[in-house]
C-alpha cells in the first residue's frame, strides 16, 4: 500500500512539474511535438510488450490506436452535451470516461483479433495482425455515422501536456510493474522458449492474447489521447505506414527495453519533424530517405537496438543502480 501511495505521489509530482515547465517555457509548436512524443511513447511501450516481451510480431498497431481513438472521440462528440465538455472538473471527469472506454474498447478489439491469429507464429502473426489492422482502418472508412472517409472533427481539446505526460508515466510505470510480476515473467517464458512453457502447463495462448489486450488497451488510450489533442481525425492516419513508425521505434530501441522505446519514440518523432526544415531550405522532400538511411545505419552499428535487451540504468554505475532497482 505504501508503495502505490508512493508511486501516485511520484507521478503527481512529475506530471505537475514537467506539465508546467513544457506549457509555459516552449512554444505552441514545441508543445505540439512533445505531445506526439508522449503519445508515440506510450503506443511504443505497448508494443513492445508484444514484440519484444512476449516475443510475438505484430504490424497493425495504428488499427488498434484507430478504434481507441474514433470510440473516445464519438463518445465526446455526439453522445455528451458541450456544456460538459467545455471546461472544468467535469470536463476533465468526461475525459478520464473516454481515455477508459477508447483503451476498453481497443482491448476488446485486441482480444477478438488476438484469439484467432496468435495461434500461429512469426511470419504468419505479422501478416495477419497486417491483416486486421488494415480491416479496422477500411471499416471506419465506410462508416459514415463517424464521418466515413471524410474524417470526424469538432472533437474537444481536453488533451494538453499535463495527461499527455500524466497518461505516460503511468503507462510506462504499470508496464515496469506487469512485467515485474508473475504474468509478466510468463510473457518472457513465452519469448524465451514457448515449448518449454508450453510443456510447463501454461497456455501459451491465452498467455499471448492477455498481452495482445493490454497492449491494444494501451494503444487505445494513446489514440484518445491524440483525437482529443489534434480535434480532427481521418482514417488515412492510421494506416501501416503508422504502424511501420510504431515498430520502427521499438526494433531501434531495443526488443525487450522500455526506456529504449522511450528513447527511441522521442528520438524518431523529433528526427522526423526536424527534418521538415531541411525540406524547406532545399526544396526537396528528403525526409524519408535521410530517416531511412539513418535508420540503416543505427542498425548496422547497433543490431540489437540502442538498450538491446537491457534499461537504461543498467548502464549506470553499480552504486546508483542499486538505488535505481531499490526503488523500482
Amino acid at each position: 500500500m505504501m508503495r502505490v501511495g508512493r508511486d501516485v505521489f511520484i507521478i503527481t509530482l512529475f506530471t505537475l512539474v514537467l506539465g508546467f515547465v513544457f506549457s509555459d517555457w516552449v512554444g505552441p509548436y514545441e508543445q505540439t511535438i512533445l505531445a506526439l512524443c508522449g503519445i508515440n511513447i506510450i503506443l511504443a511501450v505497448s508494443l513492445n510488450l508484444v514484440n519484444g516481451f512476449t516475443g510475438q510480431f505484430s504490424l497493425g498497431h495504428a488499427g488498434f490506436m484507430a478504434v481507441g481513438a474514433y470510440t473516445s472521440a464519438a463518445l465526446t462528440t455526439l453522445y455528451i452535451s458541450p456544456e460538459y465538455v467545455s471546461g472544468g472538473v467535469i470536463s476533465h471527469l468526461v475525459f478520464v470516461v473516454a481515455l477508459l472506454v477508447g483503451g476498453v474498447s481497443a482491448g476488446i478489439v485486441g482480444f477478438l483479433v488476438g484469439v484467432p491469429s496468435l495461434r500461429l507464429r512469426g511470419d504468419y502473426l505479422a501478416i495477419v495482425t497486417l491483416g486486421f489492422g488494415e480491416i479496422i482502418r477500411v471499416i471506419i472508412l465506410n462508416i459514415e455515422a463517424i464521418g466515413g472517409a471524410r474524417g470526424i472533427g469538432g472533437i474537444p481539446g481536453l488533451t494538453n501536456l499535463y495527461w499527455v505526460v500524466g497518461v505516460c508515466i503511468v503507462s510506462t510505470l504499470a508496464l515496469h510493474r506487469l512485467l515485474k510480476s508473475i504474468p509478466g515473467q510468463q510473457f518472457m517464458a513465452v519469448r524465451d522458449d514457448e515449448t518449454a512453457t508450453l510443456a510447463m502447463g501454461l497456455s501459451t495462448t491465452r498467455i499471448k492474447v492477455r498481452s495482445f489486450v493490454f497492449s491494444s488497451f494501451l494503444a487505445g488510450v494513446a489514440g484518445a489521447l491524440f483525437a482529443h489533442y489534434y480535434q480532427y481525425l481521418n482514417p488515412s492516419t492510421f494506416t501501416f505506414n503508422y504502424s511501420f513508425q510504431i515498430v520502427a521505434m521499438v526494433v531501434l530501441g531495443g526488443m525487450g527495453s522500455l526506456s529504449g522505446s522511450i528513447l527511441s519514440a522521442v528520438g524518431l518523432t523529433v528526427l522526423l519533424e526536424g527534418l521538415r526544415e531541411l525540406q524547406t531550405i532545399t526544396q526537396l522532400d528528403l525526409r524519408m530517405v535521410l530517416y531511412s538511411l539513418i535508420l540503416i545505419v543505427v542498425m548496422l552499428t547497433r543490431p540489437r537496438g540502442l538498450l538491446g535487451r537491457k534499461e537504461i540504468w543498467e548502464y549506470l554505475p553499480v552504486s546508483l543502480r542499486k538505488g535505481v532497482k531499490k526503488s523500482s
